[in-house]
């Protein structure tokens, strides 16, 4: 009996995934035991398994035809250069560079068009007054603690210590120069936009783009929806902009592992699961430490709310992304007893300004390229750090990596080096499934707080529309 096509190549998905598996075991296995000299393997043999190992990964990556599975293929495939030709590895750095400037060119517009249609979508900020200062006065409060809890968590466990990743040959000019506190202040605020936007000061594309947003927030509706659909236009585009860039991920990505271990040695690896460790343990806390005690504290109702963020929550986890979850976020929350002028407002505008996961990963993701490069940061510059990524990380919720973009994007801001970056890669999809389910529940829980502050959070709705849309 003749098996149907899709059932073929799910078959030889298994069959490649479980052989990828034997030989990883296979090659660990002779590998530490060659570690700890219990059998000095031949450097014949773990030769010829790594590259058994990175041959078929390689087939169960051209089957599997996804993103993710070609940069951890990547990942394995650089580590394996890197350890076998340490010398040809060395000079593959310029294909990571070429990565990072294809990332770096995103920004500005990206930034500039996610912020503008974010603030100046929203014109009823005027009319709700008061629900906006509250929603916006949690938001700001969350994701500081969030910040916080990621940079206390990659200060204790240190992760990035002892990669010891070589600096670019520009290391002088990332050397960080005294400033004043007005110097700083100073340096915040744009004197020329484009000027800003070709020296890359992405602190300063904020400003004017939060300026410029609430600008056209208080022009006539006439006036302000072609700059509206022009902005909302751009940022699909460097939507599909990253996606395209992303493409090259892998190529980036196994380059600057392959430079990373000729340079320093195979424990990198070893540092990249500390980090993804100290990840999940910062989300635990974060979750009983701040999320919990705001549900006991705001006596919001913890089974009936759990119950109602599980399907957005699910789809988060599953998908990586924050808008796929949306509607049904939307409609879960509106279910919950919410009023649906407040959902309307404060989910919508919560993925601008309360990216919880994102913004504990991204204050442990920068501290962890400085442990990596050698460099030591002070509480001064850590409070700083946190401070551009308060505002940095404002309004990419719906971008693919929308996390990695804005790291890179503060980077140059804080003096430190992009390169170690690119070994958050081989390890990100573990971390966004996880920082995306975060941004999720940590919306509809300020949507909850938001309305149980104003009094008008009530018995579940049953609509028929949305519960029909959420039996589906």
């Amino acid at each position: 009996m003749n098996r149907a096509p899709g059932t073929k190549d799910a078959a030889l998905r298994r069959n490649l995934a479980l052989a990828a598996a034997v030989a990883i075991f296979l090659c660990a296995a002779a590998s530490a035991a060659a570690e700890w000299r219990v059998w000095q393997a031949p450097a014949a043999l773990l030769f010829a398994l790594r590259w058994i190992v990175v041959a078929v990964l390689l087939a169960w990556a051209t089957v599997r035809r996804s993103l993710t599975t070609w940069i951890l293929v990547a990942m394995v495939a650089g580590a394996a250069i890197g350890h076998d030709w340490p010398s040809a590895a060395l000079k593959l750095q310029v294909l990571s560079a070429v990565f990072l400037r294809m990332i770096k060119v995103i920004i500005a517009p990206l930034l500039f068009a996610t912020l503008v249609g974010g603030i100046a979508g929203h014109s009823e900020l005027r009319r709700v007054g008061r629900i906006a200062i509250k929603a916006i006065l949690y938001f700001e409060i969350i994701t500081t603690l969030a910040l916080f809890i990621g940079l206390a968590a990659i200060n204790i466990s240190k992760a990035g210590a002892g990669v010891n990743m070589a600096p670019p040959a520009n290391a002088q000019a990332l050397t960080p120069q005294k400033q004043t506190a007005g110097d700083i202040i100073l340096h915040v605020f744009p004197e020329n936009i484009a000027k800003s936007v070709a020296e890359n000061q992405v602190l300063q594309v904020v400003v004017f783009s939060i300026v410029f947003g609430i600008a056209l927030a208080l022009v006539r509706e006439e006036k302000r929806r072609p700059m509206l659909t022009f902005c909302d236009s751009l940022a699909e585009v460097m939507f599909r902009f990253t996606n395209i860039v992303m493409l090259f991920a892998p190529v980036g990505v196994g380059a600057a592992i392959a430079y990373t271990v000729a340079s320093t040695g195979m424990h990198v690896l070893v540092n990249l699961a500390k980090l993804l460790a100290t990840f999940y343990v910062a989300v635990g806390i974060f979750a009983l430490g701040v999320l919990l005690p705001v549900v006991l504290i705001m006596r919001i109702p913890l089974r009936r709310f759990l119950r109602a963020i599980a399907e957005p929550a699910s789809i988060a986890f599953a998908t990586t992304s924050s808008e796929a979850a949306l509607p049904r976020a939307m409609e879960a929350m509106e279910a919950f007893g919410v009023p649906r002028t407040t959902v309307a407002f404060v989910i919508p505008t919560g993925y601008s300004f309360n990216l919880d996961g994102a913004s504990l990963y991204l204050t442990l993701g920068a501290v962890f390229v400085a442990q990596a490069a050698g460099i030591h940061m002070s509480l001064g510059q850590q409070l700083l750090m946190m401070l551009t990524l308060m505002l940095t990380s404002k309004g990419v919720a719906g971008v693919s990596r929308g996390s990695l973009v804005v790291l890179f994007a503060t980077l140059p801001q804080l003096n430190l080096p992009m390169e170690p970056a690119l070994l958050l890669l081989a390890v990100d999809q573990l971390m966004d499934m996880v920082r995306t389910t975060v941004n999720v529940v940590g919306n509809c829980l300020a949507t909850a707080v938001v309305a149980k502050w104003e009094g008008e959070l009530g018995a579940p709705v049953h609509d028929e529309v949305i519960a029909q849309a959420l039996a589906e």
